[in-house]
């Protein structure tokens, strides 16, 4: 096996175990706006996407790459949009005059 090879898998399994030891001793009540503003700064997904886009050089390349944009993209959009209707419960209600 290759020795790069075993360390990618040995730091990403280590990185699965501490993320995972992490995230479950967030209380249920911060875990949705914890999980939606960490979507919504993971912009730096795109960047690695375009990166692997501008290396591409056959068809599964670029539909890789595709992928990998267009999941980073909704990523980052659906974090925004969770995000900001959380913000909008909080913004007290205006008062209806008569």
């Amino acid at each position: 096996m290759n020795l790069d090879l075993l360390t990618a898998v040995t730091v990403f399994v280590l990185g699965l175990l501490v993320g995972f030891e992490a995230i479950s001793k967030v209380p249920a009540t911060l875990h949705t706006p914890l999980m939606s503003g960490a979507n919504a700064i993971h912009g730096i997904v795109v960047v690695g996407a375009l990166f692997i886009t501008a290396s591409a050089r056959d068809t599964v390349g670029y539909a890789v790459a595709f992928a990998a944009v267009a999941f980073g993209a909704m990523n980052v959009v659906g974090g925004y949009a969770v995000t900001d209707r959380m913000l909008q419960m909080f913004k007290p209600a205006r008062k209806v005059e008569p």
